[in-house]
């Protein structure tokens, strides 16, 4: 039987409340006998300097997940050079593991853009979309993309029930900055982390 594992990629500087919302969710939601928390690596839409070093993602992503069994750091596309895009994460991933069955979890407002994503073809052949649709969603809209992109490239997608919690990684950088609490927005952990190692700061 395969091995069902989902994928939540981001640059997670820093990983918040809402990503391991959307991990365990999808994890009890769809099954997953795990869910590999995947920090990019060199993202083609931004440069070095407006993301943290990986070193302190990483950690970051470790301290919050380490009292989780079932959510795993996966250091797989920061080991790979040049730009990363998913459609090469996902073919090699499936090369490298024919005995998983992958599900890679986006925003249900991604949908509306996937088809613009390099070979969107090649990742809707690899994997199960995820798609998470939060209470602030049209979810009548999303599912007409949705049906689309089944009509267009054979897409596999299912819809991913989560709660709206209103805390981004930009949000948190930005109350880093302007010294204010980010008690509850990270685990207890990462805003130890982010503190004592003086992140986001101006």
């Amino acid at each position: 039987m395969s091995k069902k594992v989902g994928i939540l990629g981001g640059t997670f500087d820093p990983i918040h409340i809402g990503h391991l919302f959307l991990a365990e969710n999808a994890y009890c939601q769809f099954g997953l006998d795990t869910v590999l928390i995947m920090p990019t690596g060199n993202p083609p839409h931004k440069t070095d300097k407006e993301v943290t070093d990986k070193m302190h993602r990483n950690k970051m992503v470790q301290l919050a997940i380490e009292d989780n069994g079932h959510l795993k750091l996966s250091l797989f596309e920061q080991e790979r050079g040049g730009f990363i895009y998913t459609a090469d994460t996902l073919t090699l991933l499936c090369e490298n593991n024919p005995d998983c069955e992958y599900y890679f979890i986006v925003g249900g407002d991604s949908l509306a853009y996937m088809d613009k994503w390099y070979k969107p073809e090649v990742i809707f052949a690899h994997a199960t979309i995820l798609a998470a649709i939060r209470d602030d969603i049209d979810s009548e809209a999303v599912e007409i993309i949705a049906e689309d992109l089944k009509r267009r490239f054979g897409a596999k997608i299912e819809f991913l029930r989560t709660p709206e919690i209103g805390v981004s990684s930009s949000l948190v950088r930005d109350r880093v900055k302007e010294c204010r609490s980010i008690k509850y927005y990270v685990p207890k952990d990462v805003e130890k982390y982010i503190y004592n190692n003086r992140l986001y700061k101006r």
